[in-house]
């Protein structure tokens, strides 16, 4: 069988090479577009990236000068900074800002020590902007075009964007404030500063009200006045400029200013040392009945007890809350600085956050000035007088508080082994020079007739003081037997015998001084008391007593300047191989776990209920033990011109006391003690034990009991409140000047 099939005819195809050309170019066109797309992706990611990496390393860099600059500020202050260029270039802001550079690592993205550690035995660098910063001056610069590295806040205003500036005198002060960190007090409040303070400049030029920066470290809530004075040197940093033609990105310029704030310790509570706070050392908690404390706290360390309620407080190193413990009126159950904690409350509460760190607030550092037992020792070896310095204000005077007096009582011979002081050199102002007296203690007669004395009548006359309490001298000169030989004279003789803290009526004869001028008629001389006296504790102790009360006259008897300049003291031992060697050191340590006072003479503390004259205030500084034995500056005052005090509160002479140990009580131990104003400590930081600091000593050396203590603790709030010698702090910061918000 034949099968056949019929054949089927198709329709012949063709090609349009248009069309496929055409698609095939789209397609090309789109693929390349895509291309390119995904190459400026990656080219706009690095550049982010990489901007990224020159914010990350200029913000590392910045926190390193803000640790470099407090320190250079202080050598720059210290002996020898000025004595050649090898002690005074490493101070300046281009080395500040080179050795910032190398601690934050600025010149790689990654560091040698990181990539060893990831044991990379070969790799590649593809960061286009790592360099080698060469150049520290195409990296900073002064604001506004100026040469040099910063541009000084210092007698010049650089515009409203700018803070305030300060205000100097000094001429080396102004040219070097440039070239150094100058920390001087020298630098004061002028007329160009006073739209950034609060109070007149011509009444407070030192200190002065000023608003608190706008950070997380709760020294003072932002914007609030506080009591300080504002360092500042503006710079830019651009740390793609120095390769911009190889990166090929720009990035702006960023401009800082850095500030460094002079603080007045000014809280209820403000330490730099370990504290305790909430209970005495013996265990019991403080009453809220018998303690008050308003404001805020400062310790670089603290262990807030369970049960404390404070107002706020800041630390440095740390610290511990307690359960139950309420800070600003908020109970932290878990630790107060995990993240979202102070966000929230800022929002939910809508106030500042009452607990703070210093690592919690970006580029900011708070130092406390705290100099230990040097403080009060104007002999210890390292508190000597330093010279070539940068600063024109010293480190030990600006640091040490003995040394910050305008007056200063020193034991320059005793009695050996018991050390009794048998003389005492007593400087002070004299139309504001130091004027230096040598004062016997033996109390024997004296060829000399101390500064102060008056004529008050003749031999063998009286005089009647009444209540006023008085040192008179009986004597003159003439020819005088000087032997035991009746028939030996010398002529020009001179002798005085004297009595001491007398009143009513003296007569001027021999009955009553013996005769210290044997054939010669005498005379009589008085003067107002001595503030100070040799005097016992019911123990036997002898120790220097001293009287505030009686500084005005005294001081005026010896034609020397009033309270208003001499209003402060320091009373030291010279034990120094210069003064006497029957003197030794009386403070060894005041960390010294076996550190005893038991065995030397101490200061007592009389006669300073009233202290109203001392209009500038009044400040004491001893490295001797301290004894309170009466009321202490409870005597109203008046408060200077402009100062208006808080309502319903009376005014008091600003008064400070330093002393490695203070007790109450010289006759008898006191039954209570009441605390008004500040307390603070001078204590290592790193104490084993923390500091109770409301624990009070009776004159025996037991402490008094917790429910007789009392304590109304409340912050300075105005530089009228401030006392001749204080503890100082620095606070540090940095802050970037954006264009976009200036005025």
């Amino acid at each position: 069988m034949k099968s056949s099939f019929p054949v089927v005819r198709k329709s012949r195809g063709f090609v349009s090479y248009l069309l496929v050309l055409s698609v095939a170019a789209l397609l090309t066109l789109l693929m390349l577009s895509a291309y390119r797309r995904a190459i400026s992706s990656q080219e706009i990611s690095g550049t982010v990236q990489l901007r990224n990496d020159y914010f990350e390393k200029e913000d590392t860099v910045l926190r390193a000068i803000l640790a470099i600059t407090p320190n250079r500020a202080i050598r720059a202050m210290q002996n020898d900074s000025n004595a050649s260029s090898e002690t005074r270039d490493p101070l300046s802001w281009a080395a500040i800002f080179q050795d910032a550079l190398n601690a934050g690592n600025a010149r790689t993205s990654i560091s040698p020590d990181v990539v060893s550690a990831l044991s990379i035995t070969t790799h590649r660098r593809a960061n286009t902007g790592d360099a080698t910063l060469g150049d520290v001056a195409g990296v900073f610069g002064a604001s506004a075009g100026e040469p040099g590295s910063v541009s000084s806040g210092l007698t010049r205003s650089l515009g409203a964007q700018y803070p305030a500036p300060l205000v100097s005198s000094v001429s080396s002060t102004c040219d070097r404030d440039a070239i150094y960190p100058i920390i001087s007090n020298d630098k004061l409040h002028g007329a160009i500063s006073q739209s950034g303070v609060m109070l007149p400049v011509a009444t407070y030029p030192q200190f002065n009200l000023i608003p608190y920066p706008q950070i997380n470290f709760g020294y003072a809530t932002p914007g609030d006045p506080f009591v300080a004075k504002r360092n500042w040197w503006s710079f830019t940093m651009d740390l793609a400029a120095h390769d911009a033609g190889l990166t090929e990105i720009g990035h702006r310029k960023r401009e800082f200013v850095l500030s460094i704030y002079e603080i007045p310790s000014q809280l209820a509570i403000s330490a730099a040392s370990f504290l305790s706070l909430g209970e005495f050392s013996t265990g019991e908690a403080w009453d809220p009945a018998n303690v008050s404390i308003e404001g805020g706290v400062f310790a670089s360390k603290a262990d807030v007890v369970s049960g404390t309620n404070l107002p706020a407080i800041a630390s440095r190193r740390g610290l511990t809350i307690g359960s139950n413990a309420s800070i600003g009126g908020t109970e932290f159950t878990s630790n107060p600085f995990t993240p979202g904690i102070r966000e929230n409350h800022q929002i939910t509460e809508g106030t500042f956050f009452p607990v703070s760190l210093t690592s919690e607030s970006g580029r900011v550092a708070f130092i406390p000035i705290n100099r230990n037992e040097v403080f009060f020792d104007r002999y210890d070896t390292r508190t000597a007088d330093d010279s070539n310095t940068v600063s024109n204000t010293t480190w030990n005077d600006y640091s040490i508080g003995a040394r910050q007096t305008a007056m200063r009582l020193d034991v320059t011979k005793g009695t050996s082994p018991e050390e009794m002081p048998t003389e005492l050199r007593f400087s002070y102002k004299r139309d504001g020079i130091s004027v230096t007296d040598t004062i016997p203690l033996t109390g024997g007669p004296t060829n000399v007739l101390p500064p102060g004395y008056t004529y008050v009548c003749a031999e063998n006359q009286s005089h009647n003081f009444g209540t006023a309490l008085v040192d008179v001298a009986y004597g003159g000169t003439g020819r005088a037997r000087v032997s035991t030989n009746p028939d030996v004279y010398q002529d020009d003789v001179t002798n005085y015998a004297f009595l001491q803290n007398v009143t009513g009526t003296i007569t001027y004869d021999n009955a009553t001084f013996g005769d210290p001028l044997v054939g010669v008629v005498k005379s009589g001389y008085y003067r107002p008391a001595y503030p100070w006296q040799i005097k016992a504790l019911p123990s036997g102790q002898l120790c220097i007593a001293f009287y505030p009360e009686r500084l005005p006259d005294y001081l005026n008897a010896i034609n020397a300047d009033d309270v208003s300049v001499n209003h402060s003291i320091s009373i030291n031992v010279d034990y120094t191989p210069t003064g006497s060697i029957e003197l030794t050191r009386p403070v060894p340590d005041v960390n010294d776990p076996n550190y005893n006072l038991d065995t030397h003479y101490g200061v007592i503390l009389q006669e300073c209920a009233d202290l109203s004259p001392f209009t500038k205030g009044f400040s004491l500084v001893t490295n001797l033990r301290l004894y309170i034995g009466d009321n202490f500056n409870i005597t109203e005052g008046t408060p200077p011109a402009g100062y208006v005090p808080e309502p319903g509160e009376p005014y008091f002479p600003a008064c400070s006391i330093f002393s490695p140990e203070k007790r109450y009580g010289v006759e008898i131990d006191p039954g209570s003690v009441t605390l008004t104003g500040q307390v603070g400590s001078l204590a290592e930081e790193n104490a084993a034990t923390a500091l109770s600091p409301l624990d009070s000593k009776t004159l025996s050396g037991d402490l008094i009991d917790s429910a007789h203590v009392r304590a109304n603790l409340k912050p300075i709030r105005h530089p009228a409140d401030l006392p001749p010698v204080m503890m100082m702090n620095w606070l540090v910061v940095i802050e970037e000047l954006r264009p976009e918000f200036a005025n």
